[in-house]
């Protein structure tokens, strides 16, 4: 997994990539939540677009971060999941938990 940020609107962007299983990734991961809170920044948006395989410890990050976001009044929210990552995200009923948007632009939006 690859993770590069950018800023869009003031809600920070987590672009992901590769694949996302845990390990070392998400330490690093966890690490960047717990700066960007220690920063103020709370509005948080993990880009999945390119993801392309999840397993449990990757979806175990992403409870994780909404965790974290959510205990410093903030969110995580998701776009771009593929229907490999959507599906996981259905089966596992964390559709439920996450709000899940199609493209950035409606996930910044949403934070208004």
């Amino acid at each position: 997994m690859t993770l590069k940020e950018r800023e869009v609107q003031g809600v920070v962007v987590l672009e992901l990539s590769g694949k996302i299983m845990g390990g070392p990734e998400a330490s690093e991961f966890q690490h960047r939540l717990h700066a960007l809170v220690d920063e103020g920044k709370t509005k948080v948006i993990a880009d999945l677009s390119d993801v392309n395989w999840m397993n449990s410890s990757g979806v175990g990050i992403l409870i994780g971060g909404l965790t974290t976001l959510k205990s410093s009044g903030g969110d995580l929210k998701l776009v771009g999941a593929s229907g490999k990552i959507e599906s996981l995200l259905i089966i596992t009923k964390l559709i439920k938990i996450f709000d899940s948007f199609n493209s950035l632009e409606e996930a910044v939006a949403s934070f208004s």
